[in-house]
């Protein structure tokens, strides 16, 4: 017990209830019971605090201690990070999967970042120089195509006293002073808190996904946020691997929260053999995977979104653009609503804790496009899926994510029925395109572009009303015109708005060739 902050009193889940005897702080570090296992307070009433657990409780016993960190829960950001799967907490899995097989103990413990390995660091200052947070002190080589700049972290400013030559070294060997301060590869951030920047930047240059009726119809802006709901078997998961290989980003991080294990153990195991069509490369160079699965505890699958955008901010601030995948918000969601439960707070709408809204919106106002410390044009930008139960797209998790973003892409079972993928429904979809994101398809891709889109979205919605009727009165009672504009809707739909997947030429399609394939359609429907 020597050193222990409190005792525990009381465990409820993943929740536990401790008695104090040195003082704490609201989302401090702990570590919890004689095994130590990972913990963050969430709640302090006088000499009582209630933590949440990162790890399976079971077993853990009224008595044990609880000790304290002094510090927030945080991740290790530097060279290293690509091609690496790690937990809600930033453990790494396989390191701990090289140690003790594929079922990890509790209270084990690795380094995020690989202590021993060693990364060739080239100056790019000299002594005597005058530096300040977000300036470049050198860079390694992370992967064969992403060169990793090192910098000064948020806080430091001064003149360069020493800096090292190039040489191998590891992400704890110092390679510069500053002043008085030595500085290392290795920076930690607490992930509750949001990065510094210098000014955030209008969204006006798109993402393209090179998925049709994503870039035509309901164009994303680069460091903007995305929602896509859809219920079970509506192609959530290949529509996001879809954006992970196609999507116009430096690096991906693709964020399993509360997802079947088979589902992330395929992703696990495809993800490193996949091409990536950038590079030639193995996609895997340019990505990282955070794995929180269902049948883990709920508490780390509430830390692992914030786990993924504070690593996601990192590399923004190295002046990257950064998409981050996040499958999904609802189950997120249920951990919060589960972790308030056994807080024993009041629930609100279907149970969800009062603060949904807020927890939503602290996630996805992270995102942006914006000017680094360093002066470099970096973004993040966030893409959720939803998984409302029974396709209702009036739960809470839907309506309240709508408030906070600006582009939502709705699957439709009806569409993935038909076997119409990626199943994105026109009607139920929208994206707000500014003038500026206009201006660069017209200066960048084709002039004709917003006109087109105009055009093809009020044929579809005139199709859809044919549809309407022709259901009511049957295709035969329709005038010509309206069969004509049923049959166009029908090309269309399997000709334009459906994308195979696994088609080696039809899986991605660049912007000049969609506004190509759009013209010779709106041809025909202009007869």
């Amino acid at each position: 017990m020597s050193g222990a902050a409190g005792t525990i009193r009381a465990i409820s889940g993943w929740v536990v209830r401790a008695h104090l005897d040195q003082p704490l702080v609201m989302r401090e570090l702990v570590h919890v019971g004689t095994e130590r296992l990972i913990g963050e307070v969430v709640g302090l009433d006088r000499d009582e605090a209630n933590v949440q657990v990162y790890e399976e409780t079971s077993g853990l016993a009224p008595g044990e201690p609880l000790f304290g960190t002094g510090e927030p829960l945080s991740v290790e950001l530097g060279p290293g990070l690509l091609g690496e799967v790690f937990d809600g907490v930033q453990r790494p899995l396989r390191a701990l999967a090289g140690q003790e097989g594929d079922f990890i103990g509790r209270g084990s413990r690795a380094p995020a970042l690989d202590r021993e390995k060693l990364w060739t660091f080239s100056p790019r200052v000299k002594v005597g120089d005058e530096v300040q947070a977000g300036s470049i002190l050198g860079v390694v080589q992370e992967t064969a195509m992403l060169l990793h700049p090192i910098v000064v972290p948020p806080g430091i400013s001064g003149r360069v006293t020493s800096i090292a030559e190039e040489s191998p070294r590891r992400v704890e060997d110092v390679i510069a002073t500053v002043n008085d301060n030595k500085l290392t590869m290795l920076q930690r951030w607490r992930v509750r808190t949001p990065r510094p920047l210098l000014e955030r930047l209008p969204l006006e240059v798109p993402l393209i996904t090179r998925q049709r009726v994503l870039d035509t119809f309901f164009p994303l802006a680069r460091g903007a946020a995305a929602c896509m709901p859809g219920g079970f078997g509506t192609g959530k998961t290949v529509t996001q691997h879809q954006l992970c290989r196609w999507s116009d980003a430096d690096v991906i991080i693709f964020v399993g929260c509360g997802e079947r294990g088979n589902e992330i153990t395929h992703l696990v195991r495809e993800l490193p053999e996949l091409i990536d069509p950038r590079t030639g490369r193995l996609l895997s160079e340019r990505t990282i995977l955070i794995a929180n699965t269902s049948n883990m505890p709920v508490s780390a699958r509430e830390a692992s979104l914030f786990t993924g955008v504070t690593i996601g901010e990192y590399y923004r601030d190295l002046g990257f653009h950064v998409v981050l995948l996040a499958d999904s918000l609802s189950r997120w969601a249920e951990a919060l609503r589960e972790i308030s439960g056994r807080l024993e707070e009041m629930p609100a709408e279907e149970g969800y804790p009062p603060y949904l809204s807020s927890a939503l919106a602290a996630f996805f106002e992270r995102a942006g496009r914006v000017k680094n410390l360093s002066g470099t044009e970096g973004s993040l930008t966030l893409i959720g899926a939803i998984s409302p139960a029974a396709g209702d797209l009036t739960e809470p998790v839907t309506r309240h994510s709508q408030r906070f973003v600006r582009t939502f892409w709705t699957l439709d079972r009806q569409l993935a029925a038909a076997r119409v993928f990626p199943a994105i429904s026109i009607r139920a979809s929208y994206s707000d395109v500014p003038p500026a994101m206009e201006r660069w398809w017209s200066e960048h891709v084709s002039p004709s572009w917003s006109s087109l889109r105009v055009e093809a979205l009020a044929f579809l919605e005139e199709a859809g009303r044919c549809e309407e009727t022709a259901r009511l009165m049957g295709v035969d009672s329709l005038p010509e015109r309206e069969r004509f504009i049923l049959g166009m809707a029908e090309e269309f739909r399997e000709g334009f708005l459906s994308q195979n997947a696994f088609d080696p030429v039809d899986s991605a399609c660049e912007p000049a060739k969609q506004v190509e394939m759009l013209e010779m359609y709106m041809k025909k429907v202009r007869g």
